[in-house]
């Protein structure tokens, strides 16, 4: 394992005060019980979560709470940081207790907790604005791609009264018009103790998804 700590220093265009802490943030506690990156690996989550969170604000200033947590969900997931740690290349800087393995993507865990000791030991050296350039600038491609995916009534409606009642909304096929190359179905849904609203469509799905729909208007 190449430890050259000035060399990953340049790779990651940092300047750290303490080499130390660096050492630290990449040692695994399969290494080493005592000292590891565990508390470092605490910090980082914290400190990332408050620089992504507030980058979103600025980017999606009318976007809702919850529009604004999925997206934030996605920037901070262990499949993330795993893979900024890949693009960073630190894996042949992190000490584990098993020298002869050699870590590879699969290993996301330990990826992203050195990930975020990473940063932690950043802030903790160099404070917040050297540690917000630094994740700004590694997390800058998958901020400008973030999205959320947007769901469909019924879907919406399944997550709602999951949320709320633990139970799943109740669909009930009333009848179907029509002749049979063209029928119309009429579905109704409810959820825990609601009152029933009515969808029509010409498949059960889309009238399940009308019915779903209606439902969600009337208690946004």
């Amino acid at each position: 394992m190449n430890y050259n700590i000035y060399k990953l220093e340049k790779r990651l265009k940092i300047k750290m005060k303490s080499k130390s802490l660096l050492v630290e943030a990449l040692t695994h506690k399969s290494a080493n019980k005592d000292i590891n990156n565990e508390k470092l690996e605490f910090l980082g989550d914290r400190v990332i979560g408050l620089i992504l969170s507030k980058k979103l604000i600025d980017l999606y200033p009318h976007k809702s709470e919850g529009d604004l947590d999925k997206r934030f969900a996605k920037l901070v997931n262990r499949k993330t940081c795993a893979s900024i740690a890949w693009l960073m290349e630190i894996k042949d800087y992190i000490i584990i207790g098993d020298s002869k393995k050699k870590i590879n993507q699969k290993d996301e865990k330990i990826l992203s907790d050195a990930c975020e000791a990473l940063i932690g030991a950043i802030y903790a050296d160099r404070g917040y604005n050297y540690a917000k350039e630094f994740v700004l600038r590694f997390w800058k491609k998958d901020i400008n791609e973030s999205h959320v995916t947007i769901l469909d009534p019924k879907t919406k409606l399944q997550e709602y009264s999951l949320k709320l009642y633990k139970k799943l909304p109740f669909y009930r096929l009333l009848n179907s018009k029509g002749p049979k190359h063209n029928p119309i179905f009429k579905i109704s849904v409810a959820v825990n103790k609601s009152k029933q609203f009515i969808g029509l469509g010409k498949s059960k799905k889309q009238a399940e998804q009308d019915a779903a729909a209606k439902l969600l208007k009337s208690i946004n």
